[in-house]
């Protein structure tokens, strides 16, 4: 009986090699039209995915080269590189909002509510594919916290986390204060309808966004090369259904800044409130719908960061 095949693993390619490779086993038939069902899974551990080789037995009843390829996990990123990551991607995203509302205040109107939602959305959707690798681009302590209550996110990074938003959204609005001054007022977010009205406003449309970054974020199965597409377009969604009425914010700090700079601080603790809530129960309810983990090993494992590139 021949032996099966064992190759040396700090001799292997990283990439499976050609079959026109000299001294190469020969990959019949690997490709997209190959049988799933010729796929093993590993053995080894998640990083190491085996495959069956084709060959040509030399006697009858003699067994498939295995040839294996190990993948290591990317190095941890350091937390101080979070921290800055998150500011920077934070101040974009306050500087980007508000600035578009002071101009649109100051053009009278001529932004209109498609460009105030098409800004922050894009805002948004830049800033998770430029960062989100590093920190996770959660841009919003509701979302930090939201994270941490469902163990996504360390509770020992959330202060951080939330020292940086908070001073990367006064950062933002003083540097608008200083360029747009006397018309700050323009970039807050104020309720124009009563406070329930504008609980519930906010709280629905941070439940919507929570839901969708749940998805994008935490399930293996959804298309994480898409969640800047995906959650940009809905904090778009979200400002055009809400924008006139609260200002759309769906995140504490990106009322904290506006609101300090321009001394106004109308109905503040729906916007410190509502998207927090939000946030957790549109988490929870992700969590309580989604198909259960193909890999029970993923669940043991709590990632230190949930990042939107996967």
């Amino acid at each position: 009986m021949q032996n099966m095949d064992v190759e040396d693993p700090g001799s292997m390619p990283s990439t499976p090699v050609t079959p026109s490779t000299p001294g190469a086993p020969l990959f019949g038939g690997f490709g997209e039209d190959r049988p799933s069902g010729n796929r093993k899974k590993s053995r080894l551990g998640k990083g190491c995915n085996c495959f069956t080789v084709d060959t040509w037995p030399n006697e009858e009843g003699s067994l498939p080269a295995v040839t294996c390829t190990i993948t290591m996990p990317p190095p941890p990123v350091p937390l101080a590189k979070k921290v800055i990551a998150e500011f920077i991607g934070t101040l974009i995203l306050i500087f980007a909002g508000t600035a578009t509302a002071i101009v649109n205040q100051k053009t009278q109107g001529i932004e209109t509510l498609i460009g105030l939602a098409g800004s922050t959305g894009l805002a948004v959707m830049i800033i998770i594919l430029a960062t989100g690798h590093i920190s996770g681009a959660h841009l919003n302590p509701s979302i930090t916290i939201a994270f941490a209550a469902l163990k996504h996110f360390p509770w020992t990074q959330v202060p951080l986390y939330i020292a940086a938003q908070m001073l990367a959204s006064l950062c933002a609005a003083f540097m608008l204060k200083a360029i747009f001054h006397p018309i700050m007022g323009g970039g807050v977010t104020v309720p124009s309808v009563n406070y329930g009205q504008a609980f519930s406003l906010e709280f629905i449309i941070s439940f919507n966004l929570m839901f969708v970054v749940t998805a994008v974020a935490t399930d293996t199965r959804a298309v994480g090369e898409l969640a800047g597409i995906a959650v940009g377009a809905t904090v778009m969604l979200n400002i055009l259904i809400a924008g006139p009425l609260t200002g759309a914010s769906m995140n504490p700090v990106r009322t904290l800044g506006p609101a300090i700079a321009a001394n106004n601080f109308k109905g503040i603790w729906i916007y410190f409130t509502a998207p927090i809530l939000g946030a957790l129960c549109g988490a929870g309810v992700y969590t309580a719908v989604k198909l259960p983990e193909e890999d029970e090993d993923a669940l043991k494992q709590p990632s230190a960061v949930v990042s939107f590139r996967r």
